[in-house]
């Protein structure tokens, strides 16, 4: 029997009122094609003076390309921050009317919205909503359903000290058909990848791709009787991505307030879920974000307008702060907090200063570091896991490799070396001792034709160091869509000492940016790194940015892009 068929018989038998499904309107045939449209109402997460609800309508009658919903509460309950929709509240009247980007809804679809609101007393499900002036049924979700009540202690999963150990990892269904619509695609469609959560509107799904719930449903069908880890990538802080272009955000430098209610409480909500408290969650905080307030303000030469605004307001700090936080209260959920790369972060001035400012956040907001369950690497990047042929502690004819031009004086020469190096300094600033550390191998490969076979030529220590690396970059500040990349180590759980797994969480294939600048809804500007004619910045010494051509927006599928990435893949397809 259908849902929706279920909910009206159920109706019958209900005063009106009562929590639970409530009708208003029952025509003399209950058949489904006698419903202009069903509202499903579910208060997820209640506690002493507050609740969320997740409200989900589906129409049933001619396609709209805007809507408003409205329903009256019988208490008096008061909605304060809402998120996919438009709220307003007149007394006991609600008003929810859909954004921009959601107001088409086609029959037979559904369109999904949430909110927070306040109580005292009773908090009773409303028994009456109406669609655009048609009353529509209810399938009402009360506090008594099923689920978390205390949005501190959600779910009942328990967190294990590596949640990629005896796990497998989710399939995102809708990057391995990219993936294997290309040829010889096939070959690594089945590997796990990061779910980018970089919008509001990816929360519930956009441009019909699928939100997280749907990822969530399909990571419980692929887990089976086993353990399954699924891999989000939280992404949207306000005045994201200070010192670029390319993935800014729609949050402004001041939307903190936004931030919170829109983005992470949604988030935050159905994660809570006790229906997902069998999977080990892992989620990726804020890529590029803390890193960029250490070296790209002023009084650097690297310094962004963007990014002193950020520093100077703190929003990042506030940001991060309450995605550790509340993400953190659900224990069935890992966070891994952004770490850079070597190339960026790895010389003295930074290092140390960037576990403090990832500490400072950790302690803002009502986070604490026991909130961080470890650290990820390379995220997106192109730096190389390891150089086999040079170490950071050579030299040539007396002169150390760190005053190569490669190295230009940085202290390590590749993503292990420096993550395990980076663990240690989070544990001596006071971050649990147990936590652990994620590479993403997805795009340093650097295989092929191109790559050395063993050390280069000791003429000087330019020639050692550039005959023998195996990033083949033409300085590690490039890191957009760069051209001779491959695939890396495939995902793995630990692989090396202190390193929770090799993962792809830059799912390949997904461009980094736009090569020319593109007009979008998503916020996305366009960045002269990601053109393959632009000669360089203070940030990658003024080099060529090495690029490739003709690339979409960040995020979107660059066919080019993946075939150069399995062409040189190592280890070889």
């Amino acid at each position: 029997m259908s849902r929706t068929r279920t909910a009206l018989l159920a109706a019958l038998a209900l005063v009106a009122g009562a929590s639970g499904t409530a009708l208003a309107v029952v025509p003399g045939d209950v058949g489904i094609a006698a419903v202009p449209c069903t509202v499903d109402y579910k208060v997820q997460n209640q506690w002493d003076t507050g609740f969320t609800t997740a409200v989900t309508i589906t129409n049933n009658s001619a396609a709209k390309s805007s809507w408003s919903l409205t329903w009256s509460y019988a208490g008096n309950q008061k909605v304060s921050n809402f998120w996919n929709s438009k709220i307003s509240q007149s007394g006991t009247a609600v008003t929810a009317n859909n954004e921009s980007y959601n107001g088409s809804l086609a029959t037979g679809a559904s369109v999904s919205f949430g909110f927070q609101g306040t109580y005292s007393g009773t908090n009773a499900v409303p028994t009456t909503f109406t669609l655009d002036g048609v009353t529509c049924n209810v399938d009402g979700g009360g506090p008594t359903d099923p689920g978390p009540t205390d949005p501190g202690t959600p779910g009942t999963g328990t967190r294990v000290d590596n949640p990629y150990a005896g796990a497998k990892v989710y399939v995102n269904p809708e990057w391995s058909a990219n993936a294997a619509a290309e040829p010889g695609g096939s070959r690594i469609a089945n590997q796990p990848t990061g779910v980018w959560l970089d919008r509001v509107a990816a929360i519930n799904g956009a441009g019909g791709k699928m939100g997280l719930r749907a990822h969530l449903d399909e990571a419980l069908k692929q887990k089976g009787s086993g353990e399954l880890a699924v891999q989000l990538v939280i992404y949207d802080l306000p005045g994201r991505d200070c010192a670029a272009l390319a993935s800014n955000g729609e949050f402004g430098p001041t939307d903190i307030d936004k931030y919170k209610t829109q983005y992470i409480d949604p988030i935050a909500a159905i994660l809570a879920d006790s229906k997902y408290a069998s999977l080990r969650i892992v989620t990726t905080v804020e890529l590029d974000s803390l890193p960029n307030l250490v070296t790209n303000v002023s009084p650097r030469n690297t310094a962004t307008p963007n990014c002193d605004t950020m520093k100077s307001n703190g929003n990042y700090i506030k940001g991060v702060g309450y995605a550790l936080n509340k993400l953190g209260d659900v224990p069935n959920v890992y966070n891994y907090v952004d770490a850079g790369h070597h190339g960026w972060l790895g010389w003295d001035d930074n290092f140390s200063a960037t576990v403090q400012t990832i500490k400072q956040a950790a302690t803002a907001e009502g986070a604490t570091v026991n909130d961080v369950h470890g650290f990820i690497t390379n995220t997106a990047n192109y730096s190389a896991l390891k150089e086999p042929y040079y170490t950071i502690n050579d030299s040539v004819n007396g002169k150390s490799v760190r005053e190569s031009k490669w190295v230009d004086w940085n202290r390590y020469v590749d993503e292990l070396s420096y993550a395990q190096a980076f663990r240690q300094e989070a544990v001596s600033q006071g971050f649990p001792s147990g936590v652990g550390m994620l590479i993403d191998t997805s795009r340093n490969g650097w295989g092929g034709s191109a790559r050395p076979t063993g050390p280069g030529t000791k003429t000087d220590v330019n020639t050692y160091v550039d005959g023998g690396r195996i990033d083949r970059r033409l300085n590690t500040g490039n890191w957009c869509n760069q051209s001779g990349a491959g695939l890396g180590e495939r995902p793995q759980a630990s692989p090396a000492a202190g390193i929770d797994a090799y993962v792809w969480i830059k799912p390949p294939g997904e461009s980094d940016g736009a090569s020319s600048a593109v007009p979008n809804d998503e916020g996305k500007g366009f960045d002269r790194m990601c053109d393959p004619t632009y000669t360089g910045n203070p940030r990658n010494n003024n080099n060529m940015s090495g690029a490739l051509p003709n690339a979409p927006l960040s995020g979107h599928w660059f066919s080019a892009q993946f075939q150069e990435l399995m062409k040189n893949a190592y280890p070889a397809l």
